[in-house]
């Protein structure tokens, strides 16, 4: 037969409880499991963000530098003499330009502006201006097409919206342009070559 409880039976087993429970307490604080889950939570959402910044940036540079390459690439028809020998016109050239920027840019959104001038100190290089009204770029002064002959001095300009897509994160905005577009610009400034018409 089982013999009754004592006082001091209880107070062991009490004891015993409340020490089972601080044990338990103890454990379940140092238990990590959850903390990483939590931690990823808090951590995921600015890491996404700042990755696609990254990449926009990456973007815009990348661009550029594409737009720079072609650039330099179709003026150079034009400080040899090849486009005055082929009778290009704006748009011939324009074709060229875009031939070298296939894969990135719409050829519709490539605005040119070629320029003589009677020396260097002359050249103007400005940014094309922002239309609030339209809404949009405004490239009417920014429609020339005068390559030259042997000699002049030839300012190539070629201008692009590229469209952005980070803004406002953390003080981050890659955009340029009120319409939240950052302005591409390349420029290419030379003397013509001699040539042989």
């Amino acid at each position: 037969m089982r013999s009754s409880p004592t006082p001091s039976d209880r107070v062991n087993r009490s004891s015993a409880r409340k020490f089972s429970l601080l044990r338990m307490l103890r454990r379940f604080a140092r238990r990590q499991n959850g903390a990483t889950v939590i931690e990823f939570a808090a951590i995921i959402g600015p890491f996404v963000a700042w990755m696609f910044a990254i990449i926009e940036m990456a973007l815009i540079f990348f661009a550029g530098q594409v737009l720079e390459t072609a650039t330099a690439d179709s003026a150079r028809l034009i400080m040899t003499g090849q486009a005055q020998k082929q009778s290009f016109d704006k748009t011939a050239f324009k074709q060229d330009v875009c031939s070298h920027l296939k894969a990135m840019f719409t050829c519709s959104g490539v605005h040119i502006d070629v320029r003589t001038y009677t020396s260097f100190d002359a050249v103007e290089l400005s940014k094309p201006t922002y239309d609030e009204e339209e809404g949009k770029l405004d490239t009417s002064e920014f429609n020339e097409f005068k390559p030259g002959k042997q000699g002049d001095i030839v300012v190539v300009r070629v201008v692009y919206e590229w469209p952005t897509f980070v803004r406002g994160f953390l003080g981050l905005d890659y955009s340029s342009l009120p319409n939240g577009n950052h302005l591409l610009m390349a420029t290419a400034a030379f003397r013509n070559e001699p040539y042989s018409n």
